[in-house]
């Protein structure tokens, strides 16, 4: 059944003309029942052209078609203990994606816990996938395929804990990157980007730098922010100073070039915040100063957060989540947007009031018009839905 969500934002800005376009609608489908919904992926499964919904549940890894968004189980009971994360990205340049999955969620266990696998598909991809289990640290919690060359992908993985930590202290987590060989059952090499970060919850990976040949990575703990980039074959890092630590972290560029970064603190926390570049860029990301807004306080359990023009006018919005009743007693997703690219003050709506405890959320164009589409995975509300991004009439 669909459900229809009207953004009506009237925002004014001190400074800034009317904004040119307006907000768009957005248009919810429910496309599947849920056990969890730890982690999603977007990307191109069977060859299509089409852009597939990829899902980590509670005991199955899965996907689903686009357009029909029938379900198709990948992997079944891979481990003893719950899913958690899964990767799926074009690496090879054959129009389908490759799939790494994390499994054997316990983030209470961390000296035995947490896998990293590569699923090996079948020649019909609609069939169950092959796992081939590879090395891994304790409490495996997120994952992303990365570029760092045009040919080149590695996988970076990250532990939610450190190897034998406790309370979140002691051992900083791992975070590791791996270069996948020509054949996947030969040994996989890995390097270490970091062990610095305790409750490193999550990263991003983009085009941080123009100048950069490679992604970057935003990668987001306690103790704050930190760059990570490849260069020269060597890997690369800086503290963000001034970004608060946190559990989640995405970024982006605005067209006139400024760093544009979101975040929601702390862990699995209340605080949903934006930080703006003030700097030129230059070589000196420790140097490099932001400027902060708190958009908003009324997370509770805050697990979900992305960054995209959504409104088509060039400019960043923001799409949150949080996946526990909060002071109002209220789950969802809120929009948050500006009157123009330039203005400051930011108005927050709502896209799902009470009908997604949002566990994960990702946005693309589903359906090719041209306009992002945000797809989210509820946890207490066990759905998985589209919002569909529809001009205004």
């Amino acid at each position: 059944m669909l459900a229809f969500f009207a953004l009506a934002c009237s925002i004014q800005a001190l400074q800034d003309p009317a904004p040119t376009n307006l907000p768009p609608t957005f248009v919810a489908e429910t496309i599947g029942k849920i056990a969890i919904g730890y982690g999603i992926a977007i990307g191109d499964v069977d060859g299509d052209r089409k852009p597939d919904i990829l899902l980590a549940d509670k005991r199955q890894f899965v996907w689903y078609r686009n357009p029909d968004w029938q379900r198709f189980i990948m992997v079944k009971n891979l481990t003893k203990r719950d899913n958690v994360c899964i990767a799926a990205r074009d690496i090879d340049g054959d129009g389908r994606v490759e799939v790494a999955v994390g499994a054997n969620w316990n983030p209470g266990d961390t000296e035995g816990s947490g896998s990293v696998h590569y699923l090996d598909p079948p020649t019909d991809r609609t069939g169950l996938w092959t796992p081939v289990e590879l090395p891994h640290e304790p409490v495996v919690h997120r994952m992303r395929w990365v570029r760092l060359a045009e040919d080149r992908f590695d996988l970076v993985v990250a532990p939610l804990h450190g190897r034998g930590n406790k309370g979140a202290q002691g051992t900083g987590a791992r975070l590791l990157a791996y270069e996948k060989p020509a054949d996947v059952r030969k040994p996989w090499k890995t390097v270490l980007l970091d062990d610095t970060l305790h409750l490193a919850h999550n990263f991003d990976r983009g085009q941080w730098r123009p100048e950069s040949e490679a992604e970057e990575i935003l990668y987001i703990g306690r103790e704050g922010a930190l760059l990570l980039a490849f260069e020269d074959g060597a890997w690369r890092k800086w503290k963000l100073s001034g970004i608060d630590g946190g559990g989640e972290i995405r970024m982006g560029r605005e067209g006139d070039g400024t760093r544009f970064i979101a975040t929601i603190a702390p862990f699995h926390g209340n605080r949903m915040s934006v930080y703006r570049s003030m700097d030129a860029v230059s070589d000196a990301e420790d140097d490099r100063t932001f400027a902060r807004a708190i958009l908003d306080e009324s997370f509770k359990g805050g697990h979900a957060i992305a960054v995209a023009d959504l409104c088509g006018d060039a400019g960043l919005e923001i799409v949150a989540g949080w996946r526990q009743p909060n002071g109002d007693g209220e789950v969802g997703i809120k929009f948050f947007h500006r009157a123009s690219p330039s203005a400051n003050e930011w108005t927050s709506v709502w896209i799902d009031r009470n009908g997604m405890a949002t566990e994960d959320l990702r946005i693309a164009d589903l359906d090719g018009d041209g306009r992002a589409d945000i797809v989210a995975a509820g946890r207490a509300t066990r759905n998985l839905k589209i919002y569909w991004n529809r001009e205004r009439d």
